[in-house]
């Protein structure tokens, strides 16, 4: 499968500045900005902005990101799932997982996350693959926004049906694990029966 990439781009007017949300961009694009200072909630803000890099260069990586005056302000990223993961087991070129979403704090409350997931879904070739989401509630940010589990799901799921991501039914036992946790998906129109079977399959393996 080859992994075709065509540019979006989405200008943004705040009342005092301009932003944009552009993607998949590439790692040379990457290197020309810095990262927001307070985009540290994997690791430290230039290691992430390598590891940003990193996923851009794989054939089947995507970037997308919120930039302001050259420095990133958000990102979405989608790649192939870890192989430690069950969804990996799928063995198709044809399933990306979002593997991370984040936008600086000062930032929040205008969307960002939702047009970084519905800018992502613009592009005609993601009607190719199954998109794939795992929320688990201790990757949330409860301790800033001061929400509960239950508040913090609705705005994950409102988030990702931004890009016609909905839940889906799984038994895979980390997603079991608590009743907030759930698993996002979005299956394009090209993608085949018997991928969708196949993904169903790895959905509900036999524990």
């Amino acid at each position: 499968m080859i992994h075709t990439k065509n540019e979006q781009m989405k200008t943004i007017k705040l009342e005092t500045e301009t932003i944009i949300v552009k993607g998949p961009v590439s790692s040379s694009t990457l290197s020309e900005l810095t990262m927001h200072f307070d985009l540290c909630a994997f690791r430290p803000p230039n290691q992430q902005l390598e590891a940003l890099k990193e996923i851009a260069e794989l054939e089947e990586g995507r970037i997308f990101i919120v930039e302001r005056n050259n420095t990133i302000i958000g990102y979405v990223t989608f790649l192939h799932p870890d192989p430690i993961e069950r969804w990996s087991l799928y063995k198709k070129e044809n399933l990306l997982e979002l593997g991370a979403i984040e936008v600086a704090n000062e930032y929040r409350g205008l969307h960002l996350g939702s047009t970084l997931i519905e800018l992502a879904m613009i592009d005609p070739f993601m009607e190719n693959y199954i998109i794939i989401s795992t929320e688990y509630y201790w990757h949330w940010d409860l301790t800033q926004t001061k929400l509960s589990v239950w508040d913090y799901r609705k705005i994950m799921e409102k988030m990702m049906n931004a890009g016609g991501l909905r839940p889906m039914p799984t038994n895979d036992p980390e997603i079991m694990a608590h009743p907030a946790n759930c698993l996002m998906v979005r299956i394009g129109e090209n993608v085949s029966d018997s991928d969708r079977q196949r993904f169903d399959k790895i959905r509900f393996m036999n524990m």
